[in-house]
C-alpha cells in the first residue's frame, strides 16, 4: 500500500544558535540565550524513486546572451506621488510592503489606490484589522465607490488564498493580523508572519497576482518581525509623518524595479491624501533670512531635486560636556562637522551645544549637504543670517577642501526654478554650471574658509 503524506508538522529553532526543540522554551538549553526560540514550519519531504536520469522538470543553465528581455508592465495608481515612488507605476505581480506608524494613512492611502484599480480590474481588499463596515465607511468618507472592489474581513490564510480567484490586486491589512493554520503560534509572531510572507509571494509570482501588504513598525521606527519580510519583498515603503501635521512623506527604502531614493510628498486633507508638487511650503521656512543658523541645499533625492533649509541651534552649554543634537542629520556627519569648523576656520564649539534640525521630517544623507551644514552652524556661531535667495551645497573633506558632488547642474537649476538669485558651489562643479552664468549667480569655493568670507560669517570670540 502506498504510504500516506504526512501533515506538516513545526519545529522551535534558536534564532542565535539554530539549536531545535519540539516545543517552546524560554530558554536555549544550548546558548542560554532567553526568548530566542521561534517556530518554524518543517515539511517532510517524501520518498523520491530512485533517479536514472536528469528531471525534466529541472531548471538549465542558460548563457547570458540567450536570456531574452522581460517588460515589466506597470498600471497607474492614481496617485501620482505613489507613482513616483514606486518608479512610474506598479509593476503588475510584485509584492509592495507599507510601513508606517499606526494612524499615519496607510490604509486611506492603500484604500485610495485600489478604488482607482478597481475602475479597470478586480481588486480584492482583505482587512484583518478592521471589519468590512467600517472599511466601507472609510470609502464613503473619501467619496469612493466601485463594484470590483471586493471586501474580506478574514484572518486565516488558507481561507483568503480560497478567494483569490479573479484578483488582480490584493492588500493585505495587515500582515500581523493573519495567520497560517499550519503553525501553532499566535498571530503576529515572527513564525507565522515569516510563513505568510512566504506563502503570499509565492502566490503572487505563480498567479501574478500585485500584493499590497500593510506592516506594522516597532518603536525604533523598524518593520516588525523577521528581516526575511523585507528581503522577499520587490518594493519596501515607509509612510513617514507626524499625526498632528497634514504632510506625509512615503519613502523608499528598497525597490526592485526603481530607485531606491525617490521620496513622495502627500498632504492629509478630508477628502483623502494628496500629491504635493510644490514643497517649498514643507522643506522651507517663511523667515529664513531673518534668524541666524539657516541654510538651505538643493538635495538630490532618486529623480528629482528638492530645496531643504537646515536649521541649527547653538546655546552655551551648562554642563560639563556640550551636547549634540540631530534631527534629519546623521550624528556622526555634525560631530565631524563641527571638529573640521573648529579646526579649520576657528569658530570655537568647544563650550556650546549645537542642535540642527533638516525642515519637513525629510532624511538628509548625501554628501553633498555638508557646506550647507558648516554655513548654517557658521551664521548661528556669528549670529549673522544668510541671505534668504541663497542656496549652497557640496561636499566637505576633513582638510576642509570642498569636492564635487553628482547632478552640480540639476542642483542649479532646481535653485533657479526655486526663486534663488546666488548658488554657492564648489570649484570643480563649476565647468560643468556655466551655463546658467547668466540666470544665476554661481560662487565658486575650493575651501570652507572661503565659504565663510563670502557669506561675510565673522565668528564670536568665546
Amino acid at each position: 500500500m502506498p504510504s500516506k503524506t504526512k501533515a506538516p508538522t513545526s519545529q522551535f529553532v534558536c534564532s542565535e544558535c539554530g539549536y531545535t526543540a519540539p516545543k517552546w522554551l524560554g530558554k536555549c538549553p544550548d546558548c542560554g540565550n532567553f526568548n530566542t526560540m521561534q517556530e518554524e514550519l518543517v515539511r517532510p519531504a517524501e520518498q523520491a524513486p530512485t533517479r536514472t536520469g536528469v528531471s525534466p522538470m529541472k531548471a538549465k543553465a542558460v548563457p547570458l546572451s540567450k536570456i531574452g528581455y522581460e517588460k515589466f508592465d506597470r498600471v497607474k495608481s492614481g496617485i501620482g506621488e505613489f507613482d513616483t515612488v514606486l518608479g512610474g507605476g506598479i509593476v503588475r505581480g510584485s509584492l509592495v510592503l507599507l510601513g508606517g506608524d499606526p494612524g499615519i494613512g496607510k490604509s486611506t492611502l492603500l484604500t485610495q489606490v485600489s478604488a482607482h484599480l478597481a475602475q479597470t480590474c478586480k481588486v480584492l481588499y482583505v482587512s484583518a484589522e478592521e471589519s468590512c463596515s467600517q472599511v466601507k465607511m472609510r470609502c464613503e468618507r473619501l467619496g469612493l465607490s466601485s463594484d470590483n472592489l471586493l471586501l474580506l474581513n478574514e484572518t486565516c490564510l488558507e481561507d483568503i488564498e480560497t478567494e483569490l480567484v479573479d484578483g488582480q490586486f490584493v492588500v493585505v491589512d495587515s500582515v500581523q493580523a493573519i495567520y497560517t493554520e499550519a503553525l501553532s503560534s499566535a498571530a503576529g509572531s515572527v513564525g507565522q508572519v515569516r510563513e505568510c510572507a512566504a506563502r503570499l509571494m509565492r502566490i503572487a509570482k505563480s498567479r501574478n497576482i500585485t500584493f499590497f501588504i500593510i506592516g506594522h513598525v516597532t518603536k525604533e521606527g523598524s518593520l516588525a518581525g523577521p528581516k526575511v519580510l523585507e528581503h522577499i519583498m520587490d518594493t519596501v515603503l515607509y509612510f513617514e509623518g507626524q499625526q498632528e501635521d497634514n504632510f506625509r512623506l512615503l519613502r523608499a527604502v528598497k525597490n526592485r524595479f526603481g530607485s531606491a531614493q525617490e521620496v513622495g510628498v502627500f498632504e492629509m486633507t478630508d477628502t483623502g491624501i494628496q500629491s504635493v508638487s510644490d514643497y517649498s511650503a514643507l522643506f522651507l521656512s517663511d523667515t529664513r533670512g531673518v534668524a541666524a543658523g539657516s541654510a538651505v541645499t538643493p538635495s538630490e533625492s532618486g529623480n528629482r531635486c528638492m530645496s531643504v533649509e537646515i536649521q541649527t541651534l547653538i546655546a552655551k552649554t551648562a554642563y560639563g560636556m556640550p551636547r549634540r543634537m540631530s534631527l534629519g542629520v546623521d550624528y556622526n556627519k555634525l560631530v565631524v562637522l563641527i571638529a573640521v569648523l573648529e579646526k579649520r576656520c576657528g569658530i570655537p564649539f568647544y563650550n556650546s551645544d549645537v542642535y540642527i534640525n533638516a525642515m519637513g521630517g525629510i532624511k538628509l544623507s548625501e554628501p553633498s549637504v555638508d557646506l550647507a551644514i558648516c554655513a548654517a552652524l557658521a551664521s548661528a556661531a556669528s549670529d549673522i543670517p544668510i541671505d534668504k535667495y541663497t542656496a549652497i551645497f557640496g561636499e566637505v573633506g576633513l582638510t576642509g577642501e570642498l569636492r564635487p558632488v553628482n547632478y552640480a547642474d540639476k542642483r542649479v537649476n532646481e535653485c533657479i526654478k526655486t526663486g534663488f538669485k546666488r548658488v554657492i558651489l564648489p570649484a570643480k562643479n563649476m565647468k560643468a554650471c556655466k551655463k546658467y552664468e547668466d540666470k544665476i549667480e554661481l560662487i565658486p569655493v575650493q575651501y570652507v574658509t572661503q565659504l565663510i568670507k563670502a557669506l561675510h560669517l565673522r565668528p564670536q570670540q568665546p
